[in-house]
């Protein structure tokens, strides 16, 4: 008990000794934090019409002010436009300068309150009605752009200065102590409030844009995951095929010598070492895979499937037309498979977005190139977004630039949409210093 109440003890002893330093660092500068951004317009759009409504309402309230420290509290004319000014100045200037307004007003205030000399005996001090309204206004802004802990430091020191100038000068009513912190206290809530609704709405939407960013990313990650899945077949095919040649190439020599029995036995032992690492990494790739089986070792399509996926998106009521163009010939593995993927992407999606618009596929087979285009009309009734962001975009791109080809998509002249891809039907090989230097 004596160490949780010496404890107890030392924690408040710190926090007394705190005060005079957070004073310091809270109402001894001329800093502010800037208001929060939403994503709506910035409120430095809205300045120069802030600007102006707080010269207006302050010339409103100064005018008044100023004829209440004249006739009532025998103010020289002068110095009761200089302290009254020095206020109506100070409320627009903590539209910039919260802390340094506040200073001006409160100073204004405790001044007019030790000079004054009140005619009669019903004059309110420290606080004129306007001059209250002035100090009211300079808080609320106050509390708008600085922290709470500082709002309410500022909130005390007004009222306790308050009380102390109209308990100095004994000529005059001290004006309503409980009203006048009453109005100085609402508004500082209010203005507390505010910022602390702003300030939610901007963590909410920075939260929002970090998680798009990460659906993004994650939906780009899942895509080429996909993507290296489905190419890990191909390249484990090739080199099986090395592998094997390896072995079969010195019983196609007659006394082969043993320089090249060693090195074909290191080409194989070097390839069947790869494919094992493959099997490996496309074991990590597929942990969290949700296909079934069967699916993970079915072989991976190649364009003479297009008619059968074209039947397909058919019989689920899209109407399809496919032509080809040029003179069909075997493409590597790598292009046949991304080429139909690209295909799938492009019915998928004119399905998921144009339902019930006719669909248009072109092959086109060139020397040195395979086009693809897919296209879809306009939709009569546009359907309405997905609620699940897809992969098809990322993973057209993903394949297209894999290839070193070209993808371009986008709305046609006639409200329809388009996907077109240009893929190289004989992808240039790597230097064989360039493979040796990644291997």
């Amino acid at each position: 008990m004596q160490k949780e109440e010496m404890s107890r003890k030392m924690r408040l002893m710190a926090a007394l000794r705190a005060v005079p330093r957070n004073l310091r660092d809270d109402l001894w500068t001329t800093g502010h934090e800037p208001i929060p951004h939403t994503g709506r317009p910035s409120w430095l759009d809205w300045m120069p019409a802030f600007v102006m409504l707080l010269v207006m309402a302050a010339a409103s309230i100064v005018i008044p002010h100023i004829n209440q420290l004249v006739s009532l509290f025998r103010l020289d004319t002068s110095y009761a436009v200089l302290l009254g000014g020095l206020q109506g100045v100070a409320l627009v200037l903590a539209l910039f300068r919260p802390v340094l307004a506040w200073w001006a007003v409160t100073i204004a205030m405790v001044v007019i309150a030790v000079v004054s000399e009140p005619r009669t005996p019903d004059a309110l001090l420290p606080w004129t009605g306007p001059g209250l309204a002035l100090q009211a206004g300079v808080l609320l802004l106050l509390a708008l752009r600085v922290r709470p802990r500082a709002a309410v430091e500022a909130l005390l020191i007004s009222i306790l200065a308050g009380l102390a100038c109209g308990m100095f000068n004994s000529q005059a009513h001290n004006y309503d102590a409980g009203a006048a912190a009453a109005i100085l206290s609402t508004v500082v809530v209010m203005g507390a409030a505010l910022r602390g609704s702003r300030v939610a709405r901007t963590e909410l939407v920075i939260q929002e844009e970090l998680t798009a960013e990460e659906r993004a990313r994650r939906t780009l990650l899942e895509e080429r995951n996909r993507i290296a899945r489905e190419l890990h077949d191909v390249l484990a095919h090739h080199m099986s095929l090395i592998s094997i040649q390896a072995q079969v190439a010195p019983h196609l020599v007659e006394d082969p010598p043993e320089e090249l029995r060693e090195n074909l036995a290191g080409i194989r032992e070097n390839a069947v070492e790869a494919l094992t690492e493959l099997r490996r990494v496309l074991g990590v790739l597929r942990s969290e895979d949700p296909e079934s089986e069967g699916a993970r070792h079915a072989p991976q399509p190649t364009l003479d499937q297009l008619d059968e996926l074209v039947d397909n998106v058919r019989d689920a009521g899209q109407t399809v037309t496919a032509r080809t163009t040029g003179e069909p010939r075997p493409l590597s593995p790598g292009i046949e498979l991304s080429a139909f993927r690209i295909v799938q992407e492009a019915l998928s999606n004119v399905m998921r977005h144009a339902p019930g618009t006719e669909a248009r596929v072109e092959i086109g087979y060139q020397p040195d190139v395979l086009t693809i285009r897919v296209t879809n009309t306009a939709p009569e009734d546009p359907a309405p977004p997905f609620p699940v962001a897809g992969h098809g975009l990322s993973g057209m791109r993903e394949r297209t630039t894999m290839l070193g080809g070209e993808l371009a998509v986008g709305p046609t002249p006639d409200g329809g949409y388009e996907v077109t891809a240009i893929l190289p039907a004989n992808p240039q090989k790597p230097p064989a210093e360039d493979v040796e230097g990644t291997l």
